[in-house]
């Protein structure tokens, strides 16, 4: 998400205030930093950056911090580091040729609504494109600062999503990444008069784009993940067939205090309901240990989870108290050389299924995207199922789907020759 928020910045800088993008931020005129808030770390580390870009940069140089700590922060940003130009919230993308001309401009509203707003046309890469669907959160995880800094949950209309996606194919993409914190929500609520369609049938209809090859999707909420969703994710060719499903903790508990809506349960029959009719895909998932009250007997059941379920790739964190959450006020806190323990435990249990499922895959022959450049001369892609595939080989495979048989295994990346 932050990554389109930039594209969308850098689209409006570009078209309509003839920046362009440098490497060297000595030389820059403007400096963007475009922050995340979920963890406190990213959070403490802004300060440390904006001291460095202030002491290097042309004295010139106009510094804009963006994103959701912006949102957060808002003019505190501004008293603690006052060579700020502007700070802009994750709501506000759209006013950033606004805020240029605007000395110490704070734009903080998240309930700004840009849901209908056209941005200009940008893109990191040309093999793929990100297209936001839904901006803000409705949920009320008492863990999570998101819907104080992105707001109320607004799905963007979806003849703007379809436009998207076709002008992102007809320049060259084959792949389309839909984005929001809970993408199958979709449809539950616009800023106005829109066709109604829910996350399922916005997938069907972006299918029938002709030159669109794959269809990728983060996060999905396993609350809204009915056997309607499942059943068009399994037999819709165009669907990548790897599903990240956020599940927090193993504990029903855990998951109560959490304000997640599902239980241990639930989860696993989703699980179970994805696995029986596409047993091909790969499953990743976020998982927080020590949230307050977390016993023993709670994190064992998110280990039994990780044995039941073996992820294909997890992101683990220790608790991290967020600003204006409920749980920022809970007393109960696991002590932190536990929470330290828990986390390497459940991490190690993770490597071990990871190389166990990994050492099956040599052999294995996987249709490959290759999308990027990796140094001494070898290329990658990712497969259907989003297992990342290099093979030796050079910038005219870049755009190619390839056939590719596993020659060699490594935990994050696997290695390749090109069989077709």
């Amino acid at each position: 998400m932050n990554s389109r928020d930039s594209e969308h910045m850098i689209a409006e800088l570009t078209e309509k205030e003839n920046y362009e993008v440098i490497d060297d931020f000595t030389k820059a005129d403007l400096i963007l930093i475009n922050t995340c808030s979920v963890r406190e770390k990213p959070v403490h580390k802004l300060f440390s950056e904006l001291g460095g870009f202030n002491k290097k940069k042309k004295p010139s140089a106009k510094i804009g911090v963006c994103g959701c700590t912006a949102s957060h922060l808002g003019e505190e940003i501004l008293k603690r580091a006052p060579y700020v130009s502007f700070v802009l919230g994750a709501r506000n993308v759209s006013k950033i040729t606004q805020v240029l001309y605007k000395d110490k401009a704070v734009e903080v509203d998240i309930n700004y609504d840009e849901s209908a707003f056209a941005f200009k046309d940008f893109r990191s890469s040309p093999y793929k494109g990100f297209i936001n669907i839904s901006i803000g959160c409705d949920k009320s995880c008492t863990f999570c600062i998101v819907p104080k800094t992105r707001g109320d949950e607004v799905s963007i209309p979806l003849d703007l999503i379809l436009k998207e996606a076709s002008r992102l194919v007809d320049s060259g993409a084959k792949e389309i990444f839909l984005l929001g914190q809970n993408v199958n929500n979709y449809g539950r609520r616009f800023s106005a008069e829109h066709e109604k369609v829910n996350f399922t049938e916005l997938l069907r209809r972006l299918s029938k784009i002709e030159k669109l090859q794959r269809i990728r999707f983060t996060s999905p909420h396993p609350f809204h993940m009915d056997d309607e969703f499942i059943e068009e994710f399994a037999s819709n060719p165009k669907i990548c067939k790897s599903m990240h499903m956020p599940l927090q903790s193993g504990s029903t508990k855990v998951l109560k205090d959490m304000k997640r809506g599902y239980t241990k349960e639930w989860f696993l029959n989703r699980v179970e309901k994805l696995k029986s009719i596409a047993p091909e895909a790969t499953i990743s998932t976020d998982i927080i240990v020590a949230f307050p009250g977390e016993s023993d007997e709670d994190f064992e059941d998110t280990l039994d989870v990780l044995r039941k379920v073996k992820f294909d790739q997890i992101f683990s964190f220790k608790y991290s108290p967020r600003p204006e959450t409920e749980a920022e006020h809970f007393t109960n806190i696991v002590d932190e050389d536990v929470a330290s323990q828990r986390l390497t435990q459940l991490q190690s249990l993770n490597n071990e299924i990871i190389d166990e499922k990994h050492s099956s895959y040599l052999g294995n022959v996987y249709n490959v995207y290759f999308e990027e450049l990796n140094r001494d001369n070898y290329i990658a892609g990712r497969s259907d199922n989003n297992i990342v595939i290099r093979v030796k080989g050079s910038e005219e495979l870049l755009g190619q789907f390839r056939d590719v048989k596993i020659t060699e295994i490594g935990r994050t990346i696997l290695t390749g020759e090109i069989v077709a």
